[in-house]
């Protein structure tokens, strides 16, 4: 299969004629050749992107919606083409994952068409006798957008989607592990027709494409969602430019003494287990109270045995497929190699599964005797591992959280809320869960890291992003001259 980028409302290759091999890390087998881009196609997207911006930005709000339902009218139309794309391009399983990812998807654009209808400015009071002020949002003008490959279709559409109803441009570089289902996406955004140069994607490399994206003066405000390090590649590219920073996360999942156990146990599988583990909210450590430590390691044990099915994505039964690529494999590698030198105990998991197509498949871990320093609970290690680091006391849970650099999301189970509350009021990170996974969001609420953290700047969800894609503007109207306002 032979795949395009879209420039200007154009399928077009690379102005180099590069092209890299696409390989599905389900199957082992080549699935496409997608377009090499470099700055060169970058800064022709930028150009069809300001040259659209203007007649864009001047469409009504509701115009815009009517375009971005036609979006999701299409996404719905495709759903199975979508999510089989997606499985083979990511590995997500296709039952027990892709088709949530597609139906999320829709919702992200029919909810940032209807956002964007009630999107507001402020008539705040003037000091002058007799004027008006005005506080009007208006769109930023061109925004790049640079997503990662564990959720390609949704990751992409919370920034895309609001970006485009306030009235920006949007040019795009997608991971290049899954640049097959960015292509699919994009697809939908060109037969829903809208202006040539109001989407524009390029692929490529991050390190040409992506950079060129965020520090492209033509670009007015940048959004990324990935790796910490990555991001502050982009953070430092686009210095001076609006920016929203969605980066890492080592949110741990706390288990109380008093806690219930059977609904910890479940939201532990979600969190650990969810998309292989490859999330950015995903339980990357279990803080369990020592009272209740073997109890919950024995029901974990147990539940992941039972419950958590590695194979084929395809397969109807299978509710968790490969990791993405083989750095990811590496690194779960030496996280529990790492651990397991400091006195950890394998209790199910560990290696490689073999008889598959790919080295990519990993079986769920779990994790006992880790110590709170070990690379698998201080780190991210974005792979299906359930690390579990002993306390004793909600205080310890408190400081250990607090002791990341990473400040994006944590989660706690007790059947005492004035203890679940008293760590959200304690702990800094940007989302805390009471008696749910660390993977438990809802796609309209903000969602984003603690300031002065390695997890990122701004908010994604609902509204909250249109606050970055858009900048208020002051318009003041003097008092009529010669007349008395009275």
């Amino acid at each position: 299969m032979d795949l395009r980028m879209f420039v200007d409302g154009a399928w077009r290759g690379a102005r180099s004629g590069a092209v890299t091999t696409a390989t599905s890390p389900a199957t082992g087998e080549v699935i496409g050749t997608v377009p090499d881009g470099d700055r060169t196609d970058a800064r022709e997207a930028i150009a069809a992107a300001r040259e659209a911006a203007a007649g864009w930005a001047r469409l009504s709000a509701f115009d815009r919606a009517a375009l971005l339902h036609r979006v999701a009218d299409v996404i719905e139309a495709k759903r199975d083409s979508l999510a089989r794309t997606l499985t083979l391009d990511q590995g997500k399983p296709l039952k027990a994952e892709a088709y949530d990812e597609v139906g999320e998807l829709i919702l992200y654009w029919r909810m940032a068409a209807e956002d964007a209808k009630r999107l507001g400015g402020l008539l705040p009071p003037s000091s002058g006798r007799g004027t008006r002020a005005l506080l009007v949002r208006r769109p930023r003008g061109v925004v790049g957008v640079i997503t990662p490959w564990n959720w390609p279709y949704t990751m992409p559409a919370e920034l895309i989607a609001p970006a485009l109803a306030v009235g920006n441009t949007v040019v795009w570089t997608p991971a290049p592990s899954t640049s097959i289902s960015a292509i699919a996406l994009a697809g939908c955004v060109a037969e829903a027709d809208l202006p040539p140069g109001v989407l524009n994607l390029v692929t490529g490399p991050g390190p040409l494409v992506g950079n060129e994206i965020a520090g492209n003066p033509g670009v007015d405000a940048v959004a990324f969602i990935g790796s910490t390090a990555t991001g502050r590649l982009v953070a430092q590219a686009a210095a001076s430019k609006a920016t929203l920073l969605e980066m890492g996360g080592n949110g741990p999942l706390v288990v109380l003494d008093d806690a219930d156990l059977d609904r910890a146990v479940a939201g532990a599988l979600t969190a650990c287990f969810l998309c292989a583990g490859q999330s950015c909210t995903a339980g990357e450590r279990l803080l369990v109270h020592e009272s209740v430590h073997d109890d919950f390691a024995d029901r974990l044990t147990a539940a992941v045995r039972d419950r958590i099915r590695l194979g084929d994505p395809f397969d109807d039964a299978t509710t968790m497929g490969p990791l993405n690529n083989p750095e990811v494999a590496a690194k779960m590698a030496a996280h529990v190699a790492d651990a397991v030198a400091r006195g950890a105990t394998v209790r199910t998991g560990g290696a490689p599964a073999g008889g598959f197509p790919t080295g990519l498949y990993w079986p769920a871990t779990v994790l006992t005797g880790v110590p709170a320093d070990a690379l698998a609970a201080s780190e991210e290690t974005f792979g299906p591992i359930a690390p579990i680091v002993m306390i004793r006391s909600l205080r310890e849970a408190i400081e250990l959280t607090n002791a990341s650099r990473y400040g994006l999301l944590a989660a706690i189970y007790t059947e005492d809320l004035q203890r679940g509350l008293a760590f959200a009021d304690a702990v800094r990170t940007g989302w805390v869960n009471i008696n749910e996974s660390t993977n438990y969001w809802e796609s309209h609420l903000p969602f984003g890291g603690r300031a002065g953290s390695d997890s990122g700047l701004g908010r994604v969800g609902g509204p909250h992003a249109m606050e970055t894609f858009t900048e208020l503007q002051t318009v003041i109207i003097g008092a009529p001259a010669g007349r008395d306002p009275q």
